[in-house]
Order: structure tokens, then sequence, then C-alpha cells
């Protein structure tokens, strides 16, 4: 089957978007750890041996490293990709994050797409919402489409566009996540656990907040580290627009601090529902 799509990082969003739309043998997959190239190969796509392997005469390539390197990996892959491929950003980093990597990548003769992904990959997988921006938007939007990704919407030509979108909704999403473990730790503390969260019941009928605050910190627990990385991006994207990142530098803590801490509350395993 010829090549036509290439991965740059096979963690749980590389991963589980090949699972979903079966590609196989059509996608080529470098990630810097061993491990999850053999499970690239075990899942029938093609394991390369470097990204120079991996990109090479890649028309389509999805960036899906880890916030901090993001920019490191456009910067060291540019020069590897094909006159004119798509190297589709789909990291969770600032703005000015993105016209950096956008720059090395134009500069190696290939286009540069912001994209954002606006919810978890599970269980979404290929239904998950992307934002597009660039220059080339609509070229990706086409191949990514043709990839099986069924929720892709352009929102403009200036790159940056989609991930400030991305960050500034962070700004809540993640925030939430950071105040109901900070609720909850309290609450705890104070042997106030059942009171408090009937009081939200009480003001908030749309989902009990046991099960709300359950999925809150598992959120955290699951994935803080990497909520954190992104966090702090969202607190460059605020900062750079003159917003003082007050509550989101606090975020990028608590994410941090409770990330792998299971088993710490008794409210995130479900028995308070």
């Amino acid at each position: 089957m010829q090549q036509t799509l290439a991965l740059i990082g096979f963690g749980e969003a590389g991963s589980t978007f090949a699972g979903a739309a079966g590609w196989q043998a059509a996608a080529a997959v470098w990630d810097l750890r061993a491990d999850r190239r053999a499970a690239a190969a075990g899942s029938g796509l093609q394991a390369s041996d470097s990204a120079a392997e991996a990109l090479v005469g890649a028309p389509l390539v999805l960036s899906l490293v880890t916030a901090d390197q993001a920019l490191a990996a456009a910067r060291d892959y540019a020069p590897l990709l094909a006159p004119g491929a798509l190297w589709c950003d789909m990291n969770s980093v600032a703005p000015g994050t993105k016209r950096a990597a956008a720059a090395a990548v134009r500069a190696a003769g290939a286009r540069y797409v912001d994209v954002a992904v606006l919810a978890p990959v599970h269980p979404a997988r290929l239904a998950v919402p992307l934002l597009l921006a660039g220059e080339a938007a609509d070229a990706a939007a086409e191949a990514l489409s043709a990839a099986g990704f069924t929720h892709v919407r352009t929102v403009g030509a200036e790159v940056g566009r989609a991930s400030a979108i991305k960050m500034i909704r962070s700004v809540m999403v993640k925030g939430l996540e950071a105040l109901t473990a900070e609720m909850m730790l309290a609450a705890e503390a104070a042997g106030v656990t059942d009171e408090v969260l009937a009081s939200l019941d009480a003001s908030d009928k749309a989902q009990p907040w046991a099960a709300r605050a359950a999925y809150n910190i598992e959120r955290m627990v699951t994935h803080g580290l990497r909520r954190a990385a992104e966090m702090e991006e969202s607190a460059r994207t605020l900062a750079d627009l003159g917003v003082e990142p007050v509550m989101t530098s606090g975020t990028v803590r608590r994410q941090r601090e409770l990330a792998g801490r299971h088993g710490l509350l008794t409210a995130s395993k479900g028995e308070a529902a």
C-alpha cells in the first residue's frame, strides 16, 4: 500500500487515530521511544528507524508530540519534509509557538497548518473536533478528511488563530478541573465532602457533582503532566495578550501536583456517586 501520511509521535492520540482509521501500511510512524515504534509495527503501520525514513515523500504529516517538544520537532524535522508537504501541528501550544514552528516549516519549502484538537481523543477518535488555521488550512482540511477525520473546520488563514481558540478555551476547561480538585481536597480535609457536593447539586442539576468531581480529578490524575504543559502554553497566550495569567498559573501547579496520584480522593473512585 502506498504511504499517504506520516505520524510524528505515537502516543495516545497517534495510536488512537491510526487504530480508528485503519491506516496500517499507508502511514509511516516515527517516535523517539522504541516501545512506541514497536507498538506501531504491531498495529500494521510502517515503524520507521528514523524521522527521515518516515517523512520521505509523505504528503501529509501529523505532528503529535508533547507540548514542550512541538517547536523542536518542527525545527528538527522541517528539513526532512517533501516539498509542499502539509505539516499539521496538532499539539496544544500557544499561538506564538505555532508561528515559530510555521517559520521553520515554511523555510524548508513545506506548508504549515495550525490544528487545534478541541476534545479528548477518547471516545471521539476520528470524530474529534479539529480547527485549522493557516494559508494551507483548506488543503489540509481536504487531506485530513480523506484520511478519515469527520469533524474538520477551518477558522482562518492566520497561523495561531486555531491555537488561540484552543488555549483560551483551555483556561476554562482545565481551570475548572483544577478548581474542582482544590475544592475536594479542602472538603475532605474538613470532613464536609458530602455536604459540599450536596450543596452544589442543589444549585446545579445538570450533572451530580460527585460524578463531575470524579471525572475532573480522573482527568488530572491520568493526564496532569500533559495538561500542565498545555496550561503553561495557555499562560503564555494570556501574557502575550496582556492578561496576567494568575489563575492559569495556579492551574499549571495543581495539574502537575495531582498527576499520577491515583487513589488520592475517595470521590474520584466513584464511591460517592
